[in-house]
């Protein structure tokens, strides 16, 4: 029989259904493990079901999508995929948390050319540890095998999360004002963002992975996964009623805050309030990195931001001592002058 009459499977094409399946029935407890009370089912349906019944008076849902940058070129260089799903989980829902919002569920998107069970299961497992930190189930996804589409060893991710909110209870910044004061919360690194510059000053620094950066290795402080502030703040909330939050993410201290201010206000960071930790100072010095590109490219040790009345910020101050959250005063509220909205000075 010639080739060109040789029978043909999808294994041929390049797609293993078994590999999948395998995939599917290792990922299954540590998904399990993220469910609530509210959802409804197992894996395996054409859809998810998440029963919102009796839990919310006026239910606002808020949805967030987002992936992870190039920082996954990174730990597929490195061959580290556990923790990138837990960057993946953080920054959809440290997004949808800014507007006072619980996530409920979250879904997944892992396409690659080829499918490596141990990989596919690593980033999962991944994820399902961010959705179980969150309090958010991992509801559902896609694992998608594409011949060609992908180099041997690469994959991409994306997220998607949806969460909810009480209609009187949503932080929409309408109520900041001249005066109020920029909380900062600490980060863990630098998140998920600002990667393409981060692997363009490691590789041009020759890769110096054992390199220590305030007594850590540079490569474990710049593969550190992007904090989850979800379960903090939501305990927050049911202390102080904040005005508004911000995630840093790209565009960093420069873009992020101001996004959650109303127009006629700008704001006046501190810079000397901001001392850039070690992996930070490192990227700087080694990229000789402009102050004002770090400003808006890292969140340069600042992941989180809150906006709270001068009256509130002692005992928030305290409240968030109490919940384990570094954080210090950053800045303040002022009235716009001129085309210039955050100064950081």
């Amino acid at each position: 029989m010639s080739q060109e009459n040789t029978p043909l499977s999808y294994r041929d094409a390049g797609v293993d259904i078994d590999a999948g399946n395998t995939v599917v029935e290792r990922i299954k407890p540590l998904v399990k493990k993220t469910f609530r009370p509210e959802v409804m089912g197992g894996l395996g349906g054409f859809g998810a079901l998440f029963d919102l019944s009796g839990r919310y008076r006026e239910p606002v849902l808020v949805s967030g999508t987002d992936g992870v940058g190039t920082k996954l070129k990174l730990a597929q260089q490195l061959n580290r995929h556990d923790t990138i799903g837990i960057d993946l989980v953080a920054m959809c829902v440290n997004d949808v948390l800014v507007q006072g919002a619980e996530p409920l569920f979250f879904l997944d998107y892992f396409a690659t050319g080829k499918l490596d069970i141990e990989t596919t299961v690593a980033v999962v497992g991944g994820i399902a540890k961010g959705c179980e930190l969150s309090g958010c189930a991992l509801i559902g996804g896609e694992t998608a095998e594409m011949p060609d589409m992908y180099p041997p060893g690469e994959y991409d991710l994306a997220g998607f999360t949806v969460a909810a909110v009480e209609k009187s209870e949503i932080i929409d910044g309408s109520q900041v004002e001249q005066g109020d004061i920029l909380i900062g919360i600490d980060s863990s690194g630098p998140h998920s963002n600002g990667y393409s510059l981060v692997r363009k000053i490691y590789d041009r620094a020759g890769r110096p992975d054992d390199l220590q950066v305030g007594g850590v290795r540079l490569i474990d402080a710049l593969m550190a996964p992007t904090t989850l502030y979800v379960k903090p703040i939501l305990a927050l909330l049911k202390q102080h009623k904040i005005p508004a939050m911000a995630h840093i993410t790209g565009g960093g201290l420069s873009e992020n805050i101001i996004r959650v201010i109303p127009e006629g206000l700008s704001l006046h960071v501190e810079a000397s309030s901001i001392v850039l930790p070690p992996v930070f100072d490192w990227l700087q010095r080694e990229g000789q990195v402009a102050q004002p590109e770090m400003w808006r490219t890292f969140n340069c040790g600042i992941g989180f931001v809150l906006v709270v009345k001068p009256a509130q910020a002692g005992a928030v101050s305290q409240s968030l001592d109490a919940l384990g959250l570094k954080h210090k005063p950053i800045g303040q509220v002022i009235t716009q002058r001129g085309d210039e909205r955050t100064l950081i000075a």
